[in-house]
């Protein structure tokens, strides 16, 4: 089974979704989802609850929720992020596709992936 994404606020840019939804991916935004405004733990709590592998470009708060999320024992769908104006919309779902292609969702569970180590 394919993975599928949550774009949290920061990282859901329409021509991005509107590219990664015309190759096939199962592509969901915080704005899509009324998710707009909320605390990133709410983000990383709603992708885990629709079995969605977050993208974000705020690497610090989400590096730093994976692991409290390990540390408490709770599960997360997975976590890819990526460094804000590093990647093109192209580079950016070049390389979200590539870990779509090789990562299954069992193996994105409780996963943090950067995307500048997808190249």
């Amino acid at each position: 089974m394919k993975i599928k994404l949550y774009l949290d606020e920061d990282a859901m840019a329409e021509a991005l979704v509107q590219a990664l939804t015309e190759r096939g991916v199962d592509v969901a935004t915080a704005n899509s989802e009324n998710m707009v405004f909320r605390p990133d733990e709410d983000h990383l709590a709603y992708a885990t609850s629709t079995n969605r592998v977050l993208y974000s470009f705020n690497v610090g708060d989400y590096c730093q929720l994976h692991g409290d999320w390990l540390a408490l024992d709770k599960s997360h769908s997975g976590i890819i992020v990526a460094t804000q104006k590093k990647f093109s919309i192209g580079e950016q779902m070049r390389r979200i596709l590539r870990i779509a292609n090789v990562l299954s969702v069992e193996q994105m569970q409780n996963r943090l992936e950067f995307l500048g180590s997808w190249d």
